[in-house]
């Protein structure tokens, strides 16, 4: 008999962080154990579980939980990783990811600079301001990349599969060569990807990071982050998880665990859906350039077609409106009547962000504009609607700029 690590993605994806506890019946789906606390009829089985020499459960905000650890069992499965840890948010999960790395005062941690906003946004105001030494480098550079891992012997080198929102890709092989030739961790944010298209791990990542909000959970009902990783890196993890009390509860462990058993079917959907969309986008007089990494012109086509075996490149696009502003990018947001402008990405519905007024409003417009986003850059995540509608609201949209 196969095992389930076996089994096609799509199978595990349904079944996996089921059935647990295999003594006696089992629920076919998963429960909501909202307890906070556990009892034991023996003292000791109390003692050596809070010792860790017994599995068990015992409080849920420090220690474990049934429904939560449901979840964790499924999206390792799925990033094929000795296991995981889920916390309240994509952030916290960077953020203790981080910690468990070894960034601290003193110590060096080298990021892309095109990261996340609030990635950004952390780095620079939170590790910076407590003593970190935070280095920013273009991924795409591996000359330069490995001569600033060298130079300053990081704590971790911190990359996304797929930036955001100018949809760089990163070469995960080359990458995490460079950063362990220096002795640091490669840190991952895979959160564009989902475990569907890539699994960092298996090209040499050391911790995936997923905003578990977006395809994972895939319904824009839930927050939730997630990190997938080694049982040592877990254990840092979880200790500091006890500290920072940025544990998720089960209710929403629940609800994400719902919806990662939809993610194949979802992403493969998508995936097609913005292809289409990007392309067509290329044909419209009102776009002046189209980021998306299945686009055949895109720099990173070969290594995108390697990194998800040819499965696509996500749900994502951004796109620059010809000689637009801030006044003429409203102007085509207010004249959408599908797609919703929204502050979120990797939902059923399709939706659209401004990066300079939402996931990069902290930086300055020098910032903005030395990173590549111009005030005219968009950002798309194609939902599960029918393509053709999803290109009839951009092109009215577009024509009221």
């Amino acid at each position: 008999m196969t095992t389930l690590s076996e089994k096609a993605f799509a199978t595990r994806a349904v079944h996996a962080g089921e059935k647990l506890d295999a003594a006696g019946s089992q629920p076919v789906v998963t429960p909501i154990h909202a307890s906070v606390g556990y009892t034991f009829a023996d003292s000791n089985d109390l003692d050596a579980v809070l010792g860790g020499q017994k599995s068990g459960f015992v409080y849920s905000p420090r220690y474990a939980n049934p429904t939560i650890s449901a979840f964790e069992a499924a999206v390792a499965n799925l990033e094929g990783a000795e296991t995981a840890l889920a916390f309240a948010s994509g952030m916290a999960a960077i953020h203790l990811a981080l910690l468990a790395a070894g960034v601290r005062a003193g110590q060096a941690v080298v990021a892309a600079a095109d990261v996340y906003g609030a990635t950004y946004t952390l780095l620079q105001d939170i590790f910076a301001s407590l003593g970190a030494r935070v280095f920013l480098v273009d991924v795409l550079d591996l000359e330069s990349v490995q001569q600033t891992v060298a130079r300053e012997k990081p704590a971790a080198l911190l990359v996304e599969t797929i930036s955001n929102p100018l949809l760089k890709v990163a070469d995960l092989p080359g990458l995490a060569a460079i950063a362990h030739d220096s002795g640091a961790l490669l840190l991952v944010d895979n959160t564009f990807c989902s475990p569907y298209l890539c699994n960092p791990l298996k090209f040499g990542a050391d911790m995936v990071i997923h905003s578990a909000t977006k395809f994972i959970a895939g319904h824009g009902d839930v927050m939730a982050g997630v990190v997938a990783t080694s049982s040592a890196l877990k254990e840092k993890l979880v200790r500091l998880n006890k500290l920072m009390g940025s544990s998720t509860g089960p209710f929403e462990a629940w609800l994400a665990l719902r919806g990662l058993k939809t993610l194949s079917l979802r992403m493969r959907q998508q995936c097609d859906s913005a292809l289409a969309v990007a392309r067509w986008l290329q044909t419209q007089p009102q776009v002046k350039t189209v980021n998306y990494a299945f686009l055949p012109d895109h720099p990173q086509y070969e290594l995108m077609q390697t990194l998800s075996g040819g499965k696509g490149a996500g749900a994502v696009l951004s796109f620059e409106i010809a000689g637009a502003g801030r006044e003429q990018v409203f102007a085509f947001m207010d004249a959408l009547e599908l797609i919703q402008p929204a502050t979120s990405l990797g939902d059923i519905y399709s939706l659209l962000l401004y990066p300079a007024i939402s996931s990069h409003r902290t930086l300055t417009p020098a910032e903005r504009a030395s990173l590549g986003i111009g005030d005219g850059l968009v950002r798309l995540s194609v939902g599960i609607e029918d393509v053709a509608d999803i290109q009839a609201d951009l092109a009215r949209a577009l024509a009221a700029v």
